[in-house]
């Protein structure tokens, strides 16, 4: 992960250890960018506005995984996807993180892209 949400993520995060529970995510849209998405997840965005919802599996070990992917990304320009953000609606909603790609991804108008391995991890957990 390139970073967490600090005002949708980890505050809420902080806070559960004081026994103030989280809201609820009502499900997860990744989104693709041509750079690191900053702070709010919304800088060097793809010229594809669509975000794909994407479902990961329990968490296990400080990670998770992904589960299932809605769809592809029908691409409309050539560039280099390099990151993902995540966020908790389709289309307007929060910021949730955001990852590096292992691998950039250079594509051209035409292409379909698919996320097929998305991993969501914490810093090295204590053991």
């Amino acid at each position: 992960m390139v970073g967490v949400s600090v005002p949708n993520v980890a505050n809420p995060t902080l806070d559960w250890l004081r026994g103030v529970a989280p809201p609820p995510v009502a499900g997860i849209w990744a989104k693709l960018h041509i750079g690191d998405p900053g702070a709010n997840g919304t800088a060097q965005a793809s010229a594809v506005t669509t975000r794909v919802q994407v479902t990961l599996n329990a968490a296990s070990g400080g990670s998770m995984t992904l589960s299932s992917v809605s769809g592809s990304w029908s691409m409309t320009a050539t560039e280099n996807i390099t990151h993902i953000s995540l966020h908790d609606d389709p289309t307007a909603g929060n910021f949730l993180a955001s990852g590096v790609l292992d691998n950039p991804r250079p594509v051209a108008s035409g292409d379909t892209l698919t996320l097929i391995k998305c991993t969501v991890a914490t810093t090295t957990p204590a053991t």
